[in-house]
């Protein structure tokens, strides 16, 4: 394995991100700029431009999937901060050991501490609370979900580029990575013959960044071709998100863990035998149904909805006309 050095990078800077077999070399702040002596995170635009782009693509698709975007819109926004609260939770409970005591700090996410299976967990539970309030279907809104799931974190994992994190072991490979942040950390929590800075490493979140994306892509194609029952594509993003994790974070040398076992993994073999397993079934009953299954977005009850929610929109079109004119 050729090193750093060998292939014309030394000393790198603590900001220095290099890629050094495609010859790509960045300097990057995490901190983007600071305002009223708020120091404000890459990460966190990041993050959240990946959140906007998946809720504008829910709300341009949500009549597709038969629902009304001025009840889901409610939905999304308490999904997002179930997820936030979520990913943080997650992300506190497996590090206990770095926040106790200190609780200003748990609070603290402007550079990282946020677990996607966290995320999806809070996210799921806080918007399933929200689709029982607003009276919106639970199934085909997972669905557009589960399609702005995987569009969210293919972005949202730039993030971890910035902070030069989330990446894995040595490596020869072409994508090999490395960078001041990640060589200080390594050599202050590994030996060099576990894991050495000299050395590139497995730029794990490139790996799920453009899995996730290449995800969202066959979600987006199935969502509006090939969707045959509600909840389709949240399986999908189960078994598909599931399957790319499992092996990505095998590489990874930061991972959350229990005893001797990577949490992440554990959840992402229990996601496809979930996903797969149902999605097995799910097919069998639309089969054994036959034209008596109905998908929500061409029942009666999802068009009265659409037709009253058109009805309202129009009349407000028109006083608002009125007051103006």
């Amino acid at each position: 394995m050729t090193t750093i050095e060998e292939l014309g990078y030394s000393d790198l800077d603590y900001n220095e991100i290099i890629f050094p077999r495609l010859g790509l070399d960045f300097h990057i702040d995490p901190t983007a700029f600071t305002i009223f002596g708020i120091s404000i995170q890459w990460y966190g635009i990041i993050i959240t431009c990946g959140m906007i782009l998946a809720m504008i693509f829910a709300l341009r698709n949500m009549r597709r999937i038969g629902l009304d975007p001025d009840r889901a819109i409610d939905v999304i926004i308490a999904g997002i901060i179930g997820g936030i609260i979520g990913a943080r939770t997650y992300y506190v409970a497996f590090n206990w050991s770095e926040y106790a005591g200190d609780w200003k700090s748990i609070l603290n996410t402007r550079e990282g501490g946020l677990a996607i299976y966290g995320g999806v967990i809070g996210a799921f539970l806080v918007g399933a609370i929200a689709c029982r309030l607003r009276k919106v279907r639970l199934l085909p809104m997972m669905d557009i979900c589960g399609t702005g799931f995987l569009l969210g974190q293919g972005i949202g994992r730039w993030g971890n580029f910035t902070n030069q994190e989330a990446f894995g072991s040595n490596t020869s490979g072409i994508f090999g990575m490395s960078g001041g942040r990640i060589q200080t950390w390594i050599s202050a929590n590994y030996a060099p013959d576990v894991l050495n800075p000299a050395y590139p490493v497995h730029p794990c979140f490139l790996y799920e960044s453009i899995w996730c994306l290449t995800g969202f892509v066959i979600a987006a194609i199935i969502l509006k071709k090939y969707r045959k029952f509600d909840g389709q594509i949240i399986l999908f993003y189960l078994s598909w998100y599931g399957l790319g994790r499992f092996f990505i974070e095998s590489l990874r040398t930061d991972s959350l863990m229990t005893g001797t076992l990577k949490i992440s993994q554990v959840l992402a073999a229990i996601c496809v035998l979930f996903g797969v397993i149902m999605t097995v079934i799910s097919f069998s009953r639309v089969k054994r149904l036959g034209c008596d299954y109905i998908l929500y977005c061409d029942t009666e009850e999802s068009k009265a909805l659409l037709a009253e929610a058109d009805a309202i929109n129009q009349k407000n079109k028109k006083k608002s006309e009125s007051e103006e004119s």
